[in-house]
């Protein structure tokens, strides 16, 4: 990994698997998150492709010398792929997965224990490593995911409520009275 293909990526998380590695259809188990972007953070969506450039670079060795034409890169488009999905729209995203577990931690950096606290639909920081992969013929660019850091709430994605949004605190030990 060279300095010049990680980025700490600024965005939303989706399908934040980051406390428990999940398989996905039948794959070995990996953290995980979708990390939103909105299409208007232009200098952030530059650091990224600079470092997708550089990992093709890098990976040249795995693609026999030079570049595929059609090489798959990690840096999707939201409109195009998720036309469905209100989160997505005028946002790109990318996938990034580790069999490692990340760091999370919040604004101050301080580990952050509780799993309730990162969910899809906050927002933060995710450091992200660019490489290069030729599997089986299949070649891309892939983001390894690196350490998460949470510095906002959000509305949550998965359409779950938080437990201090649908309670008020109870004084009164005989509420059903």
């Amino acid at each position: 990994m060279s300095k010049l293909t990680k980025v700490v990526v600024p965005g939303r998380f989706s399908y934040a698997n980051l406390f428990e590695p999940k398989s996905i259809n039948g794959s070995d188990p990996k953290y995980s998150v979708s990390l939103i972007i909105p299409k208007s953070d232009k200098k952030t969506i530059s650091n990224i492709q600079k470092a997708i450039e550089e990992a093709k670079k890098e990976g040249i060795s795995k693609f026999g010398g030079k570049i595929p034409a059609n090489l798959k890169t990690p840096l999707r488009d939201g409109d195009i792929d998720r036309p469905d999905d209100a989160a997505y729209a005028n946002s790109y995203f990318i996938n990034a997965n580790s069999k490692d577990a990340p760091q999370i931690v919040d604004s101050r950096i301080e580990p952050i224990m509780e799993r309730s606290e990162v969910y899809s639909g906050c927002y933060g920081k995710v450091s992200i490593n660019f490489y290069a992969f030729n599997i089986n013929g299949n070649r891309g660019i892939a983001a390894g995911l690196g350490n998460v850091q949470k510095l906002r709430d959000g509305e949550s994605l998965g359409g779950r409520s938080r437990a201090e949004d649908d309670f008020e605190i109870e004084d009164d030990d005989d509420f059903m009275s």
